[in-house]
């Protein structure tokens, strides 16, 4: 079994394992990153959402050979404690928190636009975000947030 070879959050990764695993179960299973989260196993509902190269993917149907020698960042890398991206103090400031499970995929979906446009309208988040399903009903605190943090992304 090859060694597959990637960026995570930053550092060099080697993970020995069947390069057919999905992304998801090696981030979850064997390097312990749980922010990502199994949704419906099928990358339809963007709960596993994580960025590869700066592009949104979603990491359960995702297998392990698509990310060799790429960069992907999950929401463990996207901030820290200490350091919050502007997308979660954003969050935050709007309230656009409910129960979390989608949470995590859709600040990625939106980390992913503001990669590529700091300046998105309503329309451009909406359009980013349409992967990300939620039932909890906060989608339009979840545009605002998205649209102070871009906002806020401009200005520092």
């Amino acid at each position: 079994m090859p060694n597959i070879r990637f960026r995570l959050n930053g550092a060099e990764t080697e993970i020995d394992a069947d390069p057919d695993t999905p992304l998801l179960t090696v981030l979850r299973s064997q390097l312990g990153l749980t922010g990502s989260h199994f949704g419906c196993g099928a990358g339809e509902c963007g709960a596993c959402m994580v960025l590869v190269d700066d592009h949104a993917l979603t990491s359960c149907d995702a297998p392990l050979w698509s990310v060799a020698n790429k960069a992907v960042t999950t929401i463990e890398g996207l901030g820290s404690e200490q350091h919050p991206h502007a997308l979660q103090r954003a969050f935050i400031a709007e309230q656009a928190l409910q129960c979390g499970y989608c949470l995590s995929g859709i600040m990625m979906s939106a980390a992913a636009l503001l990669k590529r446009n700091t300046n998105p309208t309503t329309a451009e988040v909406k359009a980013a975000l349409d992967r990300n399903l939620c039932r909890c009903g906060s989608h339009n605190r979840m545009v605002r947030a998205v649209l102070r943090a871009a906002a806020e992304m401009r200005t520092s």
